[in-house]
């Protein structure tokens, strides 16, 4: 075995590439929780128009919406993974390769713009109808995904203060980002909070409904970026956390995405592992919510320390590692190492100081949150139990906690559905308060405390 990247072939050869490194048929969160606002479409639908188009531009997935504009009815949608992966796993990455590349930014955008645009051909396909017929699109994402998509400068983003080139709402045509839809189709970008802070979590907040109460509410959108808001008293005050790909099983030694085979549930039972697979099928690798339910349940039993140091005398271990699926068929065995216990400390840690941060910066303690609102694909999957059992989550009770799956699409179907949502998400944005974790003095000791367990 070599890695590509270091190896030079010097003649013709053959390639064996393995399935765990294929993305195959990966398990995309699409739906979320959420109600569809009273129609009043910002475009309205006409006789030869009367489709619109809501994506969800993630840096892992993207989800697209057809929607019928006559009735708010979702006639079609598809989850994609994100091409731009191939230029690097997180959004720096991203920024880092468009900066060193020369036409690197318009790479980007070109493949993002293909991806959306293969996904709207077929669902008009799925649904009986022609991409002319697309009236209207919106798009939400983080704000590199967005400057990205929309053309805009992105050296901003790169470094200090990471600021975005432009955050407010945006528009341009469908034709002008390679789109296929009917002449002079408008596309929607929803406004940003921040440099890291982007339409996506503004959608989700809308569709989630976390401001729309007198409760306070902490709300998180969980992914290679973690976007957290607290809403209270009228106010919304929020700031993100670069947790980094474990959650989505990348960095680990067994790691993959949540495809078949991957497993994503774990419990240590009298000394035996019992595992749960995505399909139920033979285990090939562990993915996000699969690695995080391992580390809650080897620090319950005594696996691990609170630093995440391994006990090696502890019986379920063999040979310095935690076993979870035996070797079988060839494949190789499914295991949990220290440096994978680092890699989920590290990104619990994050999210934990950043909760901790906002709480500090309202002068709020965990008790006095209401609810805690969990969006996102792996905050759909994810067990809330494990999740506070090793600190990432407030140590709450489970009533408080509440899974919406992917209310950032919902967000965005309002905002083609709805002006006043528009209107509603603009001020949102624009009145938010941004917490900057890494200028605050107390923000470096914290995130060390988080690491512990």
């Amino acid at each position: 075995w070599r890695l590509a990247c270091q190896a030079h072939p010097v003649s013709d050869l053959r390639l064996d590439l393995p399935a765990d490194s294929l993305l195959g048929a990966q398990r995309l969160q699409v739906e979320g929780l959420g109600e569809m606002p009273p129609l009043d479409p910002p475009v309205p639908a006409t006789a030869a128009a009367p489709f619109g188009v809501a994506v969800d531009l993630g840096t892992t997935k993207l989800a697209i919406f057809l929607v019928d504009l006559r009735n708010g009815v979702t006639v079609a949608s598809a989850g994609v993974t994100n091409p731009q992966i191939a230029f690097g796993e997180d959004v720096i990455s991203r920024l880092a390769w468009a900066a060193a590349t020369d036409g690197g930014a318009r790479r980007l955008q070109q493949e993002a713009s293909q991806a959306i645009a293969a996904a709207i051909t077929a669902l008009c396909a799925e649904a009986g109808a022609r991409p002319d017929q697309v009236a209207a699109l919106v798009v939400v994402g983080n704000t590199v995904m967005h400057h990205l998509l929309a053309g805009l400068p992105t050296v901003g983003l790169g470094a200090a203060p990471f600021a975005p080139s432009w955050a407010g709402p945006l528009e341009r045509r469908a034709s002008e980002l390679g789109l296929p839809a009917a002449p002079g189709a408008p596309v929607y970008f929803a406004p940003c909070i921040a440099g890291f802070v982007g339409g996506d979590h503004v959608a989700m907040l809308m569709a989630s409904g976390a401001l729309a109460s007198d409760r306070t509410v902490l709300a998180l959108d969980i992914g290679t970026n973690t976007e957290i808001s607290l809403c209270l008293d009228g106010r919304l005050i929020s700031c993100s956390c670069p947790s980094g790909p474990a959650f989505e099983g990348a960095h680990l030694t067994h790691g993959m995405r949540a495809a078949p085979g991957a497993i994503e549930a774990v419990r240590l039972e009298d000394d035996r592992v019992t595992i749960r697979t995505v399909d139920g099928v033979p285990a090939r690798g562990i993915c996000g919510s699969g690695i995080l339910d391992a580390v809650a349940e080897m620090r319950q039993a005594g696996v691990i320390d609170t630093r995440g140091n391994l006990r090696r005398d502890h019986p379920l271990l063999t040979e310095g590692e935690l076993i979870l699926a035996p070797a079988a068929g060839g494949r190789p065995p499914v295991t949990v190492h220290r440096r994978d216990v680092l890699e989920i400390q590290l990104a619990k840690a994050a999210i934990q100081s950043g909760i901790q941060s906002l709480l500090a910066y309202a002068g709020l303690d965990p008790g006095q949150l209401d609810e805690v609102v969990i969006a996102g694909a792996f905050g759909t999957w994810l067990d809330v139990r494990s999740a506070v059992r090793i600190g990432l989550l407030p140590r709450l009770p489970r009533e408080r906690f509440r899974q919406v799956g992917n209310a950032a699409g919902i967000g965005a179907r309002q905002f083609l559905l709805s002006r006043a949502r528009r209107q509603q998400g603009e001020q949102l944005a624009s009145a938010a308060e941004y917490v900057e974790l890494a200028t605050r003095a107390d923000y470096s000791a914290r995130y060390l405390r988080a690491l512990w367990l």
